[in-house]
């Protein structure tokens, strides 16, 4: 199958087109600017390849990679796929950063691919940073993200804050399982691991857990950063604001939604 075929293919399979060009572009080893002027090339696999992407399975899964706030990360189907709205917590959490000396220290929990932990690592080298996940095949990948990209990261095999026991770090986020156990959503997720996803119930049981704990990894001043539904906004505040945190905000993702909130422990 040429070029050509394929992105035909893909157009009766109904396949979106940037992402039928990306999967093209990665079977031909090539990047998408060449396909323009390759329609009569070959592309292997292209046919069986193109269905897998209709039938659902992400194109992050099939290429093996996905681009994370300017990195390029290893995926399987043993982590949760990053996605862009995500970079709106590693932003807040480099603004933070921008404003405390030295070396802070950053905790990442449920880090799955790594990417929370990884782009802050990049973007602020001096910080120390730590990643725990309970999952040993995502910190496989997380690893193996962190040696391919040659950034230090320590990483952690545990749930939530038991491998770190008696730490304290300056900065602490999470993107944790979130979504509603009954969303209809879930379905069209089903080719990444369900507890990376929904922790059940009203999709709440893990923020609850992580703002109930954090305060005992905190210095006076430092931050929990959570990535959350559009719709638990208002609920995460009360959370925070109850459990003692003081300077509660929240940031909206690249369209406009309520994605992640967090509080300053006081002192």
């Amino acid at each position: 199958m040429t070029v050509d075929e394929a992105l035909a293919l893909a157009r009766r399979l109904g396949v979106e087109r940037g992402d039928a060009q990306a999967l093209i572009a990665h079977l031909a080893g090539r990047d998408r600017t060449w396909l323009i002027t390759h329609g009569d090339a070959p592309v292997p696999g292209a046919e069986a390849a193109l269905q897998r992407l209709a039938d659902g399975e992400p194109l992050a899964h099939l290429t093996g990679c996905q681009p994370f706030h300017g990195l390029n990360l290893r995926v399987t189907p043993a982590t949760l796929i990053p996605r862009p709205d995500t970079e709106v917590v590693v932003d807040w959490a480099l603004e933070l950063l921008a404003g405390l000396p030295g070396r802070p220290a950053v905790a990442d929990l449920g880090t799955g691919s790594g990417a929370i932990a990884l782009a802050i690592k990049a973007a602020c080298g001096r910080a120390t940073v730590c990643a725990v996940d309970l999952s040993a095949p995502a910190l496989e990948v997380a690893h193996a993200n962190g040696e391919a990209l040659g950034l230090e990261v320590d990483w952690r095999q545990g749930n939530w804050f038991e491998p770190l026991a008696g730490r304290h770090f300056d900065l602490i986020v999470s993107n944790p399982p979130y979504i509603a156990g009954d969303d209809p959503h879930l379905p069209a997720l089903r080719h990444e691991p369900l507890t990376a996803l929904t922790p059940g119930g009203d999709g709440l049981a893990d923020l609850r857990t992580l703002i109930d704990a954090a305060p005992q990894h905190l210095p006076p001043g430092g931050w929990l950063l959570l990535e959350h539904g559009w719709d638990q906004a208002e609920a995460v505040a009360r959370q925070l604001s109850g459990r003692g945190f003081g300077e509660v905000a929240l940031r909206r993702d690249l369209g406009g939604r309520a994605r992640a909130s967090g509080g300053r422990w006081p002192g």
